[in-house]
């Protein structure tokens, strides 16, 4: 993403800590290089300590996120940074009372960087890298740049529907999503579903006659919704003795594809935790639209991107 990256999503290794010699550093500082590193401390005035190998980092506390000079992002936010990588920018560079150099850095300054090349470099459509930071019931935050985050709506994570986004994704998971809506005030809105694969694609990894492994993922009076893919669910008859949630071994009786309809048979349901392989299908830069139904289905599932 144009040198912009969530969090963590470089290595912090030996190797990248030896790079910060004093004319890296001042290099960096006069082109405004985005640059990654750990955060081994935060004082008691809540400015951030950062390891630059030889050469301490400070990031004060005004300059550690957008929005904590003006009180609408909190202190917890600086705090909850200990231990983990931050992305910052240099802005000075100086000696303390004994020659030893040290760096003034600015989490906040990355953050605007990063914004405004997503506002005026970025289109909806555009599929960019992401990591996942927090769960809520209706949908998971992801950072998609510098800490930048933005909203992955529940009912944009998959085509097959699941009551929490904690069944499909784990704090910390590194995924692909599109950028779905750009609101005037900046805030982002993210999908997923559509780089998961059409009916078709996910229909094709199965054949009639075939004992798989899925996901019991909806109970109804007149069946029950088993998930083979993040993409793909097919329907099982009715029976007592299984749960939401259960991995399931199921029987594939049947694929209509005029019908988008797997027809399924229950054999035995499980306990373990299971959750179907996220596997991308299109993996290109941008989308325009998408189609989940196969040409002659008269059901249309379908996005379509402004652009």
């Amino acid at each position: 993403m144009n040198g912009f990256y969530p969090e963590g999503w470089l290595s912090i290794t030996t190797e990248s800590k030896r790079k910060f010699t004093p004319s890296f550093l001042a290099e960096a500082q006069a082109k405004e290089t985005v640059l990654e590193s750990t955060v081994l401390m935060c004082d008691a005035e809540h400015n951030l300590i950062v390891g630059l190998g030889s050469v301490k980092g400070i990031i004060p506390r005004e300059e550690g996120a957008i929005g904590i000079s003006d009180g609408s992002t909190r202190d917890i936010a600086l705090i909850s940074r200990v231990g983990k990588p931050v992305s910052f920018v240099i802005t000075a560079l100086k000696c303390d009372d004994f020659g030893h150099l040290y760096a003034i850095l600015s989490r906040r300054r990355a953050q605007e960087l990063c914004k405004n090349y997503i506002m005026n470099c970025r289109k909806t459509g555009d599929i960019i890298d992401a990591k996942v930071t927090h769960l809520e019931s209706f949908g998971a935050f992801c950072d998609i740049g510098c800490g930048n985050i933005a909203l992955l709506p529940i009912d944009a994570i998959s085509v097959s529907r699941i009551s929490h986004p904690k069944d499909r994704f784990s704090v910390g998971d590194s995924i692909k999503v599109i950028i779905k809506s750009v609101a005037e005030d900046g805030k982002i809105t993210l999908s997923h579903k559509e780089l998961l694969g059409t009916w078709e694609e996910n229909a094709a990894m199965f054949a009639p006659g075939q004992t798989v492994t899925g996901v019991i993922r909806s109970i109804e009076d007149y069946g029950i919704f088993v998930e083979l893919t993040p993409n793909l669910a097919g329907l099982a008859e009715p029976r007592p003795d299984v749960f939401i949630g259960q991995q399931a071994s199921v029987y594939i009786k049947s694929i209509i594809r005029e019908k988008m309809k797997i027809k399924l048979i229950i054999i035995d349901s499980f306990d373990t935790p299971y959750s179907p392989e996220i596997k991308y299908f299109y993996e290109g830069d941008t989308l325009d639209e998408w189609e989940y139904s196969p040409n002659d289905c008269c059901k249309r599932i379908s996005t379509k991107f402004c652009g």
